[in-house]
């Protein structure tokens, strides 16, 4: 009689079961809430806010003959005296001459953020300091002039579209000067376009400084500058 040997083999690892029960589920969920999550939920929300929302979900662009000059709430960098000025910005960007370092570059859209520093911080009370003697000279402004807030002070963006009503009267008098203008023209100018609180409530009345001065331009364009 031939005796014959039985094979017994041994049950697979419980761990790696249970590895292959549940390797179908998570592949599948992961699909899905790929699609849901990364597919369809933006596609629903930029296709809605498309047709509640047109001009914000395209950026709120401003154009001008038929080409987009900037958008309501991105600000720009105006230095000129016949330009109304913006907040400070402490946004940087890339050195040109040097990729590895970082420079000042005021209103980089790019590069969106704030100083960081803090109320006690040197730096930045000597930064203030600075920028209210800089704003009290180039506004014809006596060296103890009180300066508002916002015109010394950058915004959490760096990009703040807006200053505040008393920051533009008070560069009212230097844009008359410089358009050839009267202050009190200038002066009504600013109230023709200030904005009131959102929703008659929130904020404070404000100009959005890039529609001023494209306004500005159209309604008295600036001197050609003296040969």
């Amino acid at each position: 009689m031939r005796n014959e040997q039985t094979i017994i083999h041994s049950p697979a690892p419980a761990s790696q079961s249970a590895f292959k029960g549940i390797t179908r589920p998570v592949l599948a969920s992961s699909v899905f809430f790929m699609l849901v999550t990364g597919v369809a939920y933006p596609l629903a929300t930029t296709g809605v806010a498309n047709i509640l929302f047109p001009d914000q979900a395209k950026g709120s662009l401003i154009v001008r003959d038929g080409n987009a000059v900037g958008s309501r709430q991105i600000g720009q960098y105006f230095t000129k005296p016949e330009y109304l000025h913006g907040r400070p910005s402490a946004t940087s960007g890339t050195d040109p001459s040097d990729p590895s370092k970082t420079v000042d570059q005021p209103y980089n859209a790019a590069l969106s953020g704030a100083s960081n520093q803090g109320a006690i911080s040197k730096k930045l009370l000597d930064a203030v300091a600075e920028r209210a003697k800089a704003y009290r000279d180039e506004n014809g402004l006596a060296a103890d002039a009180a300066v508002p807030v916002d015109a010394v002070t950058a915004s959490a963006s760096g990009l703040d579209p807006d200053i505040s009503v008393a920051n533009a009267r008070l560069q009212a008098p230097r844009l008359a000067k410089a358009r050839g203008l009267t202050t009190e023209l200038m002066l009504q100018f600013v109230d023709q376009h200030t904005m009131g609180r959102q929703f008659g409530a929130l904020g404070d009345p404000r100009i959005n400084v890039l529609e001023f001065n494209l306004a500005l331009d159209a309604a008295h364009p600036a001197r050609p500058a003296a040969q």
